[in-house]
Order: C-alpha cells, then structure tokens, then sequence
C-alpha cells in the first residue's frame, strides 16, 4: 500500500511537471498560430502569377486586325504614263479609295535587352522584402507573450507568498484563540488576525481572477484551449546573442538588395531589342499595287522578317530615376544606422536594468532573513505579553513585503534577461513540445 501511495505521487508530480508549458513554446507557438503568418501564402502566391506572366513575354505576341478605310488620296500613274497606256488600251484605273483588310500580325522575341530577368529578380526580392516585414511583425508577437507570461509568473509567486501569508495568520490565530482560552489574550487579538487572513483570501481571489484572464489571453495567442501552468525560466537557461540578427536588420538588406535589382532593371530598359515577326492579311490592296490598281478584288498578302527596335525614350527620364533610386539607398541605410543606435541604446538600457536587479536580490535574501527573525521574535514576545496584535501584524506584513519585493525582483530580473533576447534577436527559438 505504502509502495502504491508513492507510487501515484510520483506519477502525479510527473504529469504536472509534463503539464508546464516553457516561455519558447509560448513563443512558437504564437508565432506559427497568429493569422498574419498567412501573409506568407498570400505573397508566394502572388509571386508566382506575377513571373508566369512574365514568362510569357517570350511566347510569340499574337494580335488580330480588321480595319476599313477611306482616303481622300491613293497611289495613282503619272497622267502622262497613264495616257499612253490608255491609247495602248492599257490604261489603269489606280487604287480605290476605299480599302479593307483583316489580317494577323506575330512578333517573337528573341532578345529582350534583359527585361524580364531584371523585372522578374524584383518581383523575387519584393516578395522577400514583403515576407521579412511580416517577420518583423510575428517577431513582435514574442514581446507580448513574454508580458503575457511574466505576467502570470508574477502573479504565481504572488499567490505563493500569499498562501504562506495566509497559513502564518492561521498559526498565530490559532495561538491566540489559545491564548484567549486561557485568559491571557483578547477576542479582540483574535478577529484581528483573522481580519487579516481573511483579507489575504480576498487577495488570493482577486489574484486568481487576473491570472485566469491572462492564462486565456495566452492561450488565445498559442492557440491552445487553456494554460494552467507555466515553467519558470532560470537565468542559466539564457544564453544572449554575440551579435544583433533581429529581423528588421534582414528587411534593410533585402531592401538594399531590391533598389540595386531596380537599377539593373533600369539599364536593362536602355537595351535594344531583336525579335522576328510575321504578318498577313487578306484584303485590298495587296503587295502587288499595278495589279491591284486594275484589279479591285482582295488578295491575301504576307511579310515576315527581322526587327531590331531600340527606343530612346528611357533616356529621357533615366538619370532621374537613378538619383531617386540612390536617393532610396541612402534612406535605406539611414534606417539601419538609426535601428541599430536605438537597439544599442535598448542594450544598455536593459543590461543596466538586468545589473541592478542582481544586486537588489543580493541584499533582498538578507532582508528577507532578518524580517523572519523579527517575525519570530514579536510572536514570541506576544506569547509574553510584551507587545500587542498590532505590533506582531505589522511585522508579518513587513516580513511578507519583503518576500514580495524579493519574488517581483527575481521575475523582473528575468522578464529583463529575456527583454535583452528580444532587442539582440535570436536566429532560431528552441524546439520543444507544443502545449
């Protein structure tokens, strides 16, 4: 029996520790679960209709005409000429002014200048500029659950210190309803500890209540059913980052890399192109003008050839565009410079907070004995007669207000530590089970 009964224990203390759900998790969780994660998808797919067309810039361009016309003017004989071939019963009547024709043109390109790699190198970029700002957002996200959940391990360490309050009140209201048997203490005494405890209890539920609405909050995030318990991190479990990967610093570079891929692009516009091309029609006239200027009657006509085309028009306007192309660089990199001042001031700033929490927890276990001692010694000295209630009450709350700063210092030195992560950055978060 005895055996079974530890046996149970053991298998209790397990699942509750299996039970624990860790800080990374927390964040990974939230990462992969929060809806602008679909963004990726989206831009993907963008991106990959955008480059089928245009790859279909190299399928042969075919185009449809019809058309019919009125002139006022058509190719005609000298008068001259056409009065020989008169006398000679020869004579041509010339064009008609009225023309028509429906035909189809085709043109394939053959070399493009480097249009629609160039084109097709910033759409790739721009999809990658527009996933790394999504990965500064989700990136993001791990700042709210850190709050989140140092939260609710504020609130636990709370409740601890406040069931442990709570138990002390009982010892010594217990002691003193004794006492009060006895003849040596008050009734008053009595209530009045046990106004206090009473109190506590009223804190524990106020407590209770703000954890359960941070535990949904976190949950919603990891997109779980519930959270009920969370494993404190300890300081030896952090190891900071040698050096600044945050992902705002990848979409400055993918950005650098998208103005440098618009520059190529704009040489490539400045590039001749070399297509063939083919036309035909049927109509009147054709090719064949003397015949068609006797003969009104539609002929099918065709042309097919070579065409080098360059035009000139992008050198209008391609020094501007590159000066506002290097003027977006400079932006650019302004933006890292600024970034990275803020995020070593941000370093400073937590790593001066982080120091002084060390220090304060240094001198928080002395303070914390010495108010245990003196808590024992006002109980001892109430079981004496030497002081009353008020003084003994007014050393518990001292005593306990000193655990409490202790705890509250512990987690902000943690919650600091883990602050510095999320300005430094971190490549990858651990993989652990999800909760």
């Amino acid at each position: 029996m005895k055996h079974s009964l530890l046996l149970s224990f053991a298998l209790l203390c397990a699942t509750a520790c299996l039970a624990q759900v860790s800080l990374e998790t927390c964040q990974r969780q939230a990462q992969h679960n929060f809806p602008l994660i679909k963004r990726r998808a989206l831009y993907a797919q963008s991106t990959a209709f955008t480059i089928a067309n245009l790859k279909k810039g190299w399928l042969p361009q075919v185009q449809a005409t019809a058309q019919a016309t009125m002139q006022n003017r058509v190719a005609e004989l000298p008068s001259e000429l056409n009065s020989m071939l008169t006398a000679m019963e020869r004579g041509l009547r010339g064009l008609a002014k009225e023309q028509y024709r429906v035909g189809v043109d085709v043109n394939q390109m053959l070399w493009d200048g480097g249009r629609i790699g160039a084109q097709k190198q910033v759409v790739l970029l721009q999809q990658q500029a527009n996933e790394a700002q999504t990965d500064v957002s989700l990136y993001q996200i791990r700042q709210r659950v850190n709050d989140l959940f140092f939260g609710i391990l504020l609130i636990d360490e709370r409740l601890q210190l406040n069931t442990d309050l709570q138990t002390l009140l009982l010892s010594n209201e217990n002691k003193l309803d004794a006492l009060q048997k006895q003849g040596v203490a008050l009734q008053s005494d009595v209530d009045q500890v046990k106004a206090e405890r009473l109190t506590a209890m009223q804190t524990t539920n106020e407590l209770q209540h703000a954890r359960q609405a941070l535990c949904q909050m976190l949950a919603l995030f990891c997109n779980v059913d519930h959270i009920d318990s969370i494993a404190k991190p300890t300081s030896t479990d952090i190891q900071e980052s040698a050096e600044d990967v945050r992902p705002e610093l990848k979409v400055i570079d993918l950005q650098l890399r998208l103005v440098a891929s618009q520059q190529r692009a704009l040489y490539s516009s400045l590039l001749p192109t070399l297509s063939i091309f083919g036309q035909a029609y049927y109509g009147y006239p054709g090719f064949d003008m003397f015949k068609d200027m006797n003969s009104r009657s539609p002929s099918f006509n065709a042309i097919a050839g070579v065409r080098l085309a360059w035009s000139i028009g992008n050198l209008y306007t391609h020094r501007n565009n590159m000066q506002r192309l290097k003027v977006s660089l400079a932006e650019i990199e302004n933006a890292r410079e600024l970034f990275l001042f803020n995020n070593r001031l941000e370093t400073i700033k937590q790593q001066a907070a982080i120091e002084s929490k060390r220090q304060i927890l240094n001198s928080d276990n002395e303070i914390v004995v010495l108010r245990q001692n003196v808590r024992r010694t006002a109980e001892a000295k109430l079981a004496n007669g030497i002081i009353d209630t008020n003084s003994l009450l007014q050393e518990i709350t001292r005593e306990n207000n000193a655990k409490i700063n202790r705890s509250t210092h512990e987690v902000e030195m943690l919650q600091g530590i883990y602050n510095l992560k999320y300005v430094k950055g971190e490549p990858t978060i651990p993989k652990q089970d999800t909760p």
